[in-house]
């Protein structure tokens, strides 16, 4: 039940995280500070760097358990 919780907690951290950098960028979009391609362009970089460093998490966790 604890590791349960505990994954749980992991994921609303990185979730509110990954959110709130949308926040920033959706704001910043708002106040005229950045272009509309430029967000778009941070919301791809952004979601690639979650994404890419969600592979290299599962593959050392993968890894881990074969020694």
């Amino acid at each position: 039940m604890a590791a349960n919780n505990k994954a749980l907690k992991i994921a609303l951290a990185v979730g509110g995280g990954f959110m709130a950098l949308i926040a920033v960028i959706v704001f910043l979009l708002a106040k005229g500070v950045i272009t509309p391609q430029m967000a778009m362009l941070m919301f791809v970089g952004l979601l690639g760097l979650y994404v890419g460093f969600g592979v290299l998490i599962a593959v050392y966790r993968f890894t881990s358990k074969l020694e």
